[in-house]
């Protein structure tokens, strides 16, 4: 190797190691959120392909994608919601500096069985399915059923986004509401359940499961995008201090032409 490529060599190598340890060995470790991992794996697939570097994507809940950049074991971590600030704590005391990035825009839609007549809920409604007042579907308007609640794991940002937005602080979520681990799961159970309710990120609606309105609002990317929707919420992406380097080229992906178009290709909302 002569001296001007060691040169060139030495710089890349020092290049990556000023974004963090992971992305030291050419490589961007990402973890947190299933909601924004359908956006983080499609960026990495096409990152790896047009660069060269190796993106590896974890979805552990964006509780634990905040703990894996507080302990230095990821550089980005993926939230579907904002960090709290216990964990803005934690993070300052091991010398971490979260500095957040909207990606996208997402609607938590209410989720039901296709064959479920009920079209429309209101905010009110719905706090009062998931606090258990109403436990039957012909108290809002349904077939003479038992509700099946569905809820996600408490690590899930997801969960934390739907209890700020639709229960409040003062309204807990029934004890005989049933757990999934993600998005997907939550989709799965709803729609082969056919008394069940759920909310998922707007980008995993599919024909299997049919979201209702709230509030007299349909949940899609124009009702998102101008606030009308009223579970609306931003999707984050965190970095230890300002990104820099091949996480910034990264993260900077969501305001491309081919970054909003494959945003929008997945059913989120761009920013």
């Amino acid at each position: 190797m002569n001296l001007f490529r060691k040169i060139v060599f030495g710089a890349a190598v020092l290049g990556f190691m000023a974004g963090g340890t992971a992305e030291a060995a050419n490589k961007i470790v990402m973890d947190g959120s299933t909601t924004v991992g359908p956006i983080a794996k499609s960026f990495a697939a096409y990152f790896t392909k047009t660069t060269g570097v190796q993106v590896t994507v974890s979805e552990s809940g964006s509780g634990n994608g905040a703990k894996s950049l507080i302990n230095k074991t990821c550089d980005i971590a993926n939230m579907s919601r904002e960090m709290k600030d216990k964990e803005l704590a934690a993070a300052r005391a091991k010398g971490v500096k979260p500095v957040e990035h909207i990606v996208a825009m997402d609607g938590i839609a209410i989720v039901v069985h296709p064959g479920n007549r009920v079209n429309a809920l209101s905010k009110t409604q719905i706090r009062g399915i998931y606090n258990g007042k109403y436990t039957n579907w012909s108290q809002v308007g349904g077939p003479n059923a038992r509700i099946v609640v569905i809820q996600r794991e408490s690590n899930s940002g997801t969960q934390d986004s739907f209890k700020e937005l639709v229960m409040g602080k003062e309204s807990p979520i029934t004890k005989n509401a049933e757990t999934q681990a993600s998005n997907g799961a939550v989709k799965n159970r709803v729609a082969t359940t056919p008394a069940a309710i759920g909310f998922i990120g707007l980008g995993f609606v599919d024909s299997g499961v049919k979201a209702v309105m709230v509030d007299g609002i349909e949940p899609d990317e124009r009702t998102v995008k101008n606030g009308t929707y009223p579970i609306t919420r931003p999707l984050f992406m965190y970095t230890n201090g300002p990104a820099t380097g091949a996480v910034k080229q990264f993260i900077d992906l969501k305001s491309t032409p081919e970054g909003k178009r494959m945003i929008s290709e997945l059913g989120f909302v761009n920013h």
